[in-house]
Order: structure tokens, then sequence, then C-alpha cells
């Protein structure tokens, strides 16, 4: 039986997160890992259409999603997230739901401006104009993580050396 874990994947709106997290899930179901992909915009649809972008309304869907992938991972399923979580105190939060070594946070590393060009929503546009209050790198601050036990830089490194190493990252976790 695969061992279960966390891959946090954390950085700002159109870094790369889902994109890495999708593909990264992918490349370990062809390896027969039972794996699922933990979506922010996917789950805030779903299981945060109560909660808006406060710090305290995000700290919440965190914390949902927190409880839901340590669900998975109780169930044997590991899980790949990609949620914006700019807060460190709410990423140290989940962080601690996990027994050590379980949790892995991933700081996917992208300039402002380079996150802004990949916007194909508009966001940050809308955001800028101030129709959208609250937006991480624009209203609202993003702490970078000052321990991530991976960093990929987006801007410097294409999508499949990112997912290379996130699955060798992922890889190792299942020796240890």
């Amino acid at each position: 039986m695969k061992k279960s874990w966390l891959i946090w994947l954390t950085g700002l709106s159109g870094a790369g997160k889902s994109t890495l997290a999708a593909a990264l899930v992918e490349r370990l179901r062809a390896r027969n890992f039972q794996v699922f992909h933990l979506d922010g915009d996917n789950f805030r649809r779903i299981l945060g259409t109560d909660l808006g972008f406060t710090a305290a309304d995000r700290a919440e869907n965190l914390r949902r999603a927190g409880s839901v992938a340590s669900l998975l991972i109780e169930g044997g399923t590991a899980v790949v997230a990609a949620f914006v979580s700019p807060y460190r105190t709410d990423r140290n939060h989940i962080r601690e739901l996990f027994p050590p070594g379980s949790f892995v946070e991933v700081f996917v590393c992208c300039p402002l401006d380079v996150c802004e060009e990949r916007d194909t929503k508009g966001l940050y546009s809308r955001a800028r104009n101030g129709e959208i209050l609250d937006f991480t790198g624009i209203s609202a601050p993003y702490e970078e993580p000052q321990c991530a036990e991976l960093i990929l830089e987006t801007n410097a490194e294409s999508i499949e050396k990112c997912v290379d190493r996130l699955e060798a990252l992922a890889l190792e976790l299942e020796k240890l």
C-alpha cells in the first residue's frame, strides 16, 4: 500500500498551481497512485459558497480544505492541493493537522506582472479597477512561504520541468 500525504501548492493566482497539480495527479495516477486533486476554485464553488475573500473567510475556507485533505489521507488517498492560501498562519495551521513528513508546502513562485499577463479570467484587471475587493497581490497581501520544501519558479522553468520536480518529490514521500 502506498503512503498517503499532502502536497500543498501555494502562490498567486495565475502562478500555475492548478496546471501543475493536474499534471502531477495525471502522472501519479499513471503510476497507480491513489491520489486526489483539491483545487481552490472548485473547492470554493462546492464547499465555500458561503464564504467571501476576507482574511477570516479565507482562513475558514482553508480550514475546510485542510480537513477534507486530512480525511482523504486517513482513507489512504494522497492529495495534491492547489490554493492561493496567502497567509503563512493559515498554511501553518493546515501543516499542524498532519503527521511530520506527510505535509509538503510547495511555493509556486511567479512575479505578479507575469501572473497578470497569464490571467485568462481578467481577475487582476477587475481587482485593479476596484471591482474585486481583497484580491491577493493587489488589494490583499500574499505572504511568501519561509520554509517551503520546494520552490517552483514557473516564469523560469517549463511546466514539464516543474512537474518532473513535483513527481520526484512525490516519489520521495513514498520512501519516508
